[in-house]
């Protein structure tokens, strides 16, 4: 029953159904919960380094309430988006409530829905990676399941890697490079996929061109069925759960870098991620902070991922990261003297 815990998650789009309910200053609901009263549950719940023996970790694997806590977030994401319409398109608002909500919705699409799409995005059947495109599409990131899978677990840490923070680089000037970057690296990643298997670029072996079309689609429908305010939200909401991605992207790997020997780089470990075992970031992003197991075996689902004493460790959770993160002289302050030497830019 413990494991219940991971309900948590589901409390982003309830607090994102709160602000569309009672607008006013409550528009910010899932902002001021996301980023003032979770920062303010990883001071007062300490962190907690755990690891499971084989039983458990073989319990945790069978056990399929790990994996429908991660499907129903489908349902809700839509939902969320279906609600965020609703209200936006209908009710009389004044501008900063509207702010309040995109970035409400923006939020529930950045956590339940990019995140959920990257743990689902590494599993090997078909089904639960046609999930993970369906949940990024309205995020209009579909390609980030060719780069990150293909791309980013294979340079991470390297100057190939557009998802990779340099030293002393703000978060600002990385959300411009990660994900121009990314769109990038997915269309040569794509290319050379194409050549491997002999197929043309205008094929349906090319994910990328079908990812363009089904993204297209989306937003052909939503003005069709909702008009140029319909399509100008959509836009809004996408744009605020990838720069939401982007600052996780940030904090994840700011300033660690592999060493090169030869032609080639070190081998991935688990000290080139940052890790964060602040327990409640931990249940609301479903491990997802645990990064460094996540990098040192990126087929291992969320229930198993364990704290590793090599990792190097965020002084907060993530969400207080990233709040720091928009402060650049803050946190260069902050991580700079927490690089290791050995593997820092």
């Amino acid at each position: 029953m413990k494991d219940v815990k991971y309900l948590l998650a589901y409390t982003i789009p309830l607090s994102c159904w709160a602000a569309l309910s009672l607008q006013g200053v409550w528009s910010f609901t899932t902002v001021v919960y996301a980023f003032g009263l979770i920062p303010l549950f990883e001071l007062l719940f300490s962190s907690q380094e755990s690891s499971y023996s084989e039983q458990q970790k073989e319990s945790r694997l069978t056990n399929k309430i790990f994996d429908a806590l991660l499907y129903l977030n489908i349902p809700l994401v839509f939902i969320t988006l279906y609600k965020g319409w609703q209200v936006l398109l209908v009710t009389p608002l004044e501008t900063y409530e509207r702010v309040g909500l995109v970035l409400s919705v923006g939020i529930v699409l950045g956590t339940n829905g990019i995140n959920v799409a990257h743990e689902l995005g590494h599993r090997t059947t078909k089904m639960e990676q046609m999930m993970a495109k369906l949940l990024l599409m309205p995020s209009l990131y579909m390609h980030f399941f060719i780069e990150h899978n293909l791309g980013h677990h294979t340079y991470v840490g390297t100057p190939q890697d557009p998802a990779t923070a340099k030293k002393n680089q703000s978060v600002y000037g990385f959300w411009w490079s990660s994900i121009i970057g990314q769109l990038v690296s997915a269309y040569r990643i794509q290319k050379h996929v194409l050549k491997v298997k002999k197929a043309s670029f205008f094929s349906i072996s090319n994910e990328l061109l079908v990812f363009a079309f089904v993204q297209g689609a989306y937003l052909t429908g939503v003005y069709l069925a909702l008009g140029v305010g319909g399509l100008f939200y959509a836009v809004g909401f996408a744009l605020v759960s990838v720069l939401l991605l982007e600052t996780i992207n940030y904090i994840e790997h700011y300033g660690i870098v592999r060493e090169r020997k030869g032609e080639r780089y070190e081998r991935v470990t688990p000290a080139h991620s940052w890790n964060s075992n602040h327990v409640i970031g931990r249940m609301v992003l479903y491990e997802l902070t645990r990064h460094s197991d996540h990098h040192h075996r990126a087929s291992k689902k969320y229930q198993v991922l364990e704290s590793i004493e090599e990792s190097p460790q965020l002084p907060f959770g993530y969400t207080t990261s990233m709040v720091l993160s928009l402060l650049p002289p803050v946190w260069f302050s902050l991580m700079n003297r927490r690089l290791p030497e050995s593997i820092s830019a």
